[in-house]
């Protein structure tokens, strides 16, 4: 057992990082290129990078269904990477940017963790290059114009109570879930119930992280709808004219950000929709500025792999060409322990035959990415805790399954130390098998049997049941000639199921469809299931309580 252990901010704070400009450069970012942000963060214009290169392949990361054990993600994305550096190969990490609402909530931030992090952390995890800002502020001048048509005189004939476009917040703020505005008399405004959403939930997130260039982003925002009519009727950002001023804010916040690794490995750090509640990968440009760079791009989809995955896999890779070559599935022996039945406080103890049921869960996984044409490799993401004998019997039942198994002990070692080493030779040898890619459902099938077959296939549901808001969303969807658009599961993270306690493999159960929100700027349609929030709460002992500065600036609690 480690005794004494650094947190992730003081293994941060203590590491001697290379101006940033050195880490362009090692990369092939010429300088006129590069826009800085201080002396360890910048800006990468695309336009201005070579593009005589043969495109990077593509690792992407997922994960078994988290748990409060932890899987650690990040940290095997970040581990992996260094550790391919370390191999000699050419790298880029493309990552999500983090949210402050998990950051100053109970999840915490998003750049890996010990030994292998993306820093400058502390930066990163609060408002880094002001993306989320400039994201914020496009939605709620559009949220803005909206209110201002209808104060106007209302030429489009919006219907107050049919808007679709809600103000947005980077924070959990359940008490603004649901409100009301326009209070106070005429002068104020039209009242009407609103609400407000986490930036990372909003159509314009999802656009930005779509867009392949600026005039993309243009005409997806113009698509965005954003109510309706008296006589129901669609109206669009084109309609009124946003499209324009919504574009100029977020002009500067489309360049990908560079960062780098405790090993010194370059990182693109962009964009950041949840995975539960929105499409869960980084920006289209990111990933597709780091092929330009590299012969071999690590990136990451959130949560598990029924959700962040599923998504890269069926909406991203529709989008742009960066289906990967590879995918590797991060596990824990405590997370798969707790899967099996056992309870958090036992989780340090051995226990193979809690091991052994909670595998049923990672099978699912392994068996889901298989679906598109990919054998999967599993990460097993060590802790301090876990027995060789454990370990032992985790790379073995990975055996019998047919997968390609490491052992990734980054947090503590690094991917720039031996850490990661076992687990890059096991990538590379993946990389050098052939991939047949496909995607789970065609563009033709209607919605409604999309969300099926996510749900039967993926989730291992029985069927799904459409409340009434979803059946006449669907009949608007076949009306409007949108049956071709992808669908985006927002549910729960916890579990195949859109119940949240029911963990391991269930099966049979039904997935409850309570409504839809057709997304015509991001060109896809939101499936919301069971209980999942939009905007998020803060739990009771909010990680923010526990955050101070010193009088010399420097932070703790932070992570």
């Amino acid at each position: 057992m480690r005794t004494n252990v650094p947190s992730d901010l003081e293994i941060s704070r203590s590491a001697r990082l290379l101006p940033v400009a050195e880490v362009a450069a090692a990369a092939g970012i010429p300088e006129d290129a590069l826009e800085l942000f201080g002396r360890y963060k910048a800006k990468v214009d695309p336009a201005l990078l070579p593009g005589n290169r043969v495109p990077g392949r593509v690792v992407l990361v997922t994960a078994m269904s988290p748990t409060p054990a932890g899987e650690g993600k990040s940290t095997v994305t970040v581990g992996l990477a260094d550790a391919l550096q370390r191999a000699g190969k050419n790298v880029f990490i493309a990552l999500r940017e983090p949210s402050m609402g998990p950051v100053l909530g109970m999840k915490g931030g998003a750049t890996g963790g010990g030994y292998s992090q993306v820093v400058p952390m502390e930066d990163i995890n609060l408002h880094f290059t002001g993306d989320f800002h400039a994201i914020t502020s496009a939605n709620n001048a559009l949220a803005a114009l909206v209110d201002n048509s209808i104060f106007q005189g209302n030429p489009l004939g919006l219907d107050p109570r049919r808007i679709t476009i809600k103000r947005v917040l980077d924070m959990n703020d359940r008490a603004l879930r649901e409100i009301v505005i326009g209070l106070g008399g005429p002068a104020q405004g039209v009242p009407r119930q609103d609400g407000f959403d986490i930036t990372v939930a909003s159509e314009v997130m999802a656009v930005f992280c779509l867009a392949r260039d600026l005039t993309d982003l243009t005409e997806r925002l113009a698509r965005i709808t954003v109510g309706y009519t008296y006589d129901r009727r669609p109206v669009t950002v084109a309609d009124l004219g946003a499209e324009g001023a919504m574009t100029l804010l977020l002009r500067d916040a489309l360049k990908p950000n560079l960062v780098q690794t405790l090993a010194g490995t370059p990182a693109l750090v962009h964009g950041g929709p949840f995975a539960n509640i929105a499409h869960g990968c980084n920006s289209v440009i990111a990933t597709r500025t780091a092929r330009r760079l590299a012969d071999i791009v690590v990136t990451e989809a959130g949560f598990g792999a029924d959700l962040g995955a599923e998504k890269y896999l069926d909406i991203k890779s529709r989008v742009a060409d960066v289906a990967p070559d590879a995918v590797v599935v991060v596990a824990t022996v405590r997370a798969l322990k707790m899967h099996g039945g056992l309870p958090r406080e036992q989780l340090a103890e051995e226990n193979l035959p809690a091991l052994e049921a909670g595998t049923a869960n990672l099978r699912r996984h392994l068996e889901n990415i298989r679906r598109f044409g990919i054998n999967p490799v599993v990460a097993v993401n060590r802790f301090a805790t876990d027995t060789e004998a454990e370990l032992h019997w985790l790379r073995e039942w990975c055996a019998t399954e047919g997968v390609g198994a490491a052992v990734a002990d980054v947090w503590a070692n690094g991917g720039g130390g031996p850490g990661g080493d076992e687990l890059a030779a096991t990538v590379l040898e993946a990389l050098g098998r052939p991939v047949d890619f496909r995607f789970l459902y065609p563009d033709e099938l209607p919605v409604a049997e999309k969300i099926r077959t996510v749900a039967r296939d993926i989730y291992g549901a029985a069927d799904v049941e459409f409340a009434l808001p979803a059946r006449r969303r669907l009949d608007e969807i076949a009306a409007r000639g949108l049956e071709h658009l992808p669908v985006c599961m927002a549910k729960t993270q916890y579990s195949f199921s859109d119940d949240a306690t029911a963990l391991g493999a269930p099966s049979g159960f039904t997935i409850h469809v309570r409504d839809l929100s057709i997304k015509t700027g991001a060109g896809f349609v939101v499936a919301l299931t069971g209980a999942v929030m939009t905007m998020p709460g803060l739990p009771k002992a909010p990680a923010a309580l526990n955050m101070k500065v010193a009088a010399d600036g420097t932070p703790s609690g932070l992570i």
